[in-house]
């Protein structure tokens, strides 16, 4: 069996924001020379989420509205865990309903979606680099 382990790193603008990493993930299964196995692509901070989805501007904002209805940024106030000094407690939230990660199945050296899948990565608490884990294992 053989594995390819590589992190990729982003450091958004603003404190939400939606990337998709689809294009980097292929990238690196094709790196890997992988053609039959897993590919896991995880977020390595609990503020951030990897999920797979459209790659639909509409909805894209829609899950932005949701999460932001049912886990606002503000008032800060609300969330026990600003009282640490943190002002991230919705993010926390947001992350948890997303998801910390993905697999997907490698078939013939290419990601194996459904119609319309992407992998995006969300950030909920931005502006300063975080590190998104992508681990290749098969044959």
């Amino acid at each position: 069996m053989k594995s390819l382990t590589e992190h990729l790193t982003f450091e958004t603008k603003s404190r939400r924001e939606y990337i998709n990493i689809t294009g980097n993930v292929e990238n690196l299964v094709k790196k890997s020379g992988i053609k039959e196995g897993l590919c896991l692509v995880n977020a390595m901070h609990i503020t951030a989420s990897v999920y797979i989805n459209d790659a639909e501007g509409g909805l894209i904002q829609d899950f932005d509205d949701f999460l932001e209805k049912l886990a606002p940024h503000e008032p800060v106030s609300a969330y026990r865990h600003n009282r640490t000094g943190e002002d991230n407690g919705d993010a926390h939230i947001k992350r948890t309903i997303m998801g910390r990660e993905v697999v997907v199945a490698v078939t013939k050296g290419e990601l194996d979606f459904g119609p319309w899948e992407q992998i995006y990565y969300a950030e909920f608490d931005g502006k300063r680099p975080k590190r998104v884990l992508v681990k290749i294992i098969g044959e």
